[in-house]
């Protein structure tokens, strides 16, 4: 009698936990209410789609300051023409760092709302873990159950693997819905760490922006002194702007500044310019263009450390063995830092990663007949980025075609088109229009 009370107690107490354990996991796979959680994710959703159209709108207004600055530049030189092409370049340049800092924080929303569903997430993993670790103690109770035990219950055999059953399966749901609650975590986690590399680009290009836009600047405040100097005449104006032109003799001296190696005369950067330009048909004043925006860059992002900053796997063993064939110390020659995202290693005026470098390397050795070719020698440095540049297309000639080649020359076929990195394009292209001038003086055209 009293072994069968204990048997009765035995099922009751399995049957409570089985109905105890249904609760929970129906408690635990359903969605959380729409509390205060939910509201913080309606209401960041709600701030990415307002800025997403602010950065809709930016970008129209850059593109209109794009079109206007490419009408003023074909217009005869005169000091309202311009007065209105910095007026132009200024504009720009703050839209585009305005539109820079709505896309960091998008992002930042982005981020924002991944880090509380990992919240969640981490909430709904501790509840389901705790409940499957309830049911995995349980398991060794029924296991432990006898025939003779299940007999004597007041329970008859059907019921009592009934309950086992429902038993097996909750614990079967349970353990399903954790891996997917898991797995959901995990996708998030890699979103996540996704908008933080992004933000991290856009910062670092934000900055690079910020360069730009004091250069111009400091042009305007140039430009108005000689306005002020003029008095708004034009006449006189024409007659201080060609006082103030260089000579021939001035611009083939002036030093031409390369990144990772010594400066060189304009004069001797013309001349490996225009060998890259005759055997890769791209624009001599572009390939110019090319060589000093990265320059500029390089010199704005620092020296890295090929150790430290350079691709462990893709690019640090090629860059060994590019030193070792040129028997150069590698700890000793500079290579561009690693920015906030991606990795660093450039090298040279051209700035060519070592991996890509190497996919030139016999087609440099062909042109300029050094064997094997220095990515810190100028003249295999400028032939490097003909080659390039032809690839992506700037032999086709044209504003449009040569503005496409340097963003590809900067970010790739893949992001060329993207508006983040637009300025790098512009630059490049106002530095052309530049030299192109310094040229025509050479030539005398």
């Amino acid at each position: 009698m009293f072994n069968t009370f204990v048997q009765h107690s035995v099922l009751n107490t399995k049957s409570l936990f089985v109905s105890a354990a249904f609760i929970g996991l129906l408690c635990a796979l359903v969605p959380l209410s729409r509390s205060s959680a939910q509201s913080a994710l309606d209401a960041v959703a709600s701030r990415r789609e307002l800025l997403q159209g602010e950065l809709v709108e930016l970008e129209r207004q850059i593109e209109a300051q794009r079109q206007v600055l490419d009408l003023k530049q074909r217009e005869r030189v005169s000091l309202e023409r311009d007065l209105a092409i910095l007026d132009a370049q200024i504009a720009r340049a703050r839209l585009s760092i305005r539109a820079r800092e709505l896309a960091i924080s998008k992002l930042e929303s982005g981020i924002g709302e991944k880090t509380a569903t990992l919240g969640t997430l981490a909430v709904k993993i501790a509840r389901e873990k705790q409940s499957l670790a309830q049911l995995v103690r349980k398991t060794n109770a029924i296991d432990s159950f006898s025939l003779v035990e299940v007999v004597l219950s007041n329970k008859n055999v059907s019921e009592f693997f009934l309950d086992i059953d429902s038993f097996q399966s909750i614990k079967s749901a349970l353990s399903d819905s954790f891996r997917l609650i898991e797995g959901a975590q995990t996708e998030t986690e890699r979103e996540k760490d996704s908008l933080e590399e992004k933000q991290a680009e856009e910062l670092e290009l934000k900055r690079l922006q910020e360069l730009e836009k004091r250069r111009i600047e400091e042009r305007q405040r140039e430009q108005k002194r000689l306005f002020a100097a003029t008095q708004g005449e034009e006449a006189r104006y024409q007659t201080i702007l060609k006082e103030s032109q260089k000579t021939a003799a001035q611009i083939r001296a002036e030093l031409f500044s390369l990144r990772g190696t010594a400066a060189i005369p304009f004069g001797r950067a013309l001349e490996l310019a225009e060998r890259a330009g005759a055997k890769t048909g791209v624009r001599v004043a572009f390939i110019l263009g090319i060589i000093a925006e990265e320059s500029n860059l390089g010199e704005n992002v620092g020296t890295g450390n090929w150790k430290t900053d350079m691709h462990p796997t893709r690019d640090r063993p090629i860059f060994e063995e590019i030193t070792r064939e040129l028997g150069l110390n590698p700890d000793m020659m500079p290579v561009s830092r690693k920015p906030w995202y991606g990795w660093g290693g450039a090298m040279g005026p051209a700035q060519f990663i070592p991996s890509t470098w190497v996919l030139y390397k016999d087609k440099i050795a062909n042109l300029t007949g050094h064997s094997p070719p220095n990515p810190w020698d100028p003249e295999d440095a400028f032939m490097a980025a003909g080659l390039l540049l032809d690839e992506n297309g700037a032999s086709r000639g044209g504003y449009q075609n040569e503005r496409l080649a340097a963003l590809r020359y900067f970010a790739g076929w893949k992001n060329a088109g993207k508006a983040s990195y637009a300025f790098y394009g512009d630059d490049v292209m106002e530095l052309t229009a530049q030299y192109q001038r310094q040229i025509d003086v050479l030539k005398g055209g």
